[in-house]
């Protein structure tokens, strides 16, 4: 289970490296990420979220492809908590 400023820091991190998308809780406690950006980017991004923010135990991250959603490609934003 992720802290609050977890998705603070996940959008934060994609808006450096310029990635579309949205961060979001799970009802479970993980973070669900969906990035849209270069392969070079969304690999910087993925060890961002590796590593987490200070004081976080990121117990793992687990990278999948997804089809491309027009909803998103715009800028990267916090959604509400499914």
């Amino acid at each position: 289970m992720q802290g609050v400023g977890f998705r603070y820091f996940a959008q934060d991190a994609a808006e450096r490296l310029h990635l579309a998308g949205y961060v979001r809780n799970l009802r479970d406690g993980r973070v669900e990420a969906y990035a849209i950006g270069s392969d070079d980017r969304l690999a910087r991004f993925l060890a961002v979220l590796k590593k987490g923010p200070r004081g976080a135990m990121v117990h793992g991250v687990v990278d999948e492809s997804a089809a491309l959603d027009s909803q998103y490609e715009n800028e990267f934003s916090i959604t509400h908590d499914i």
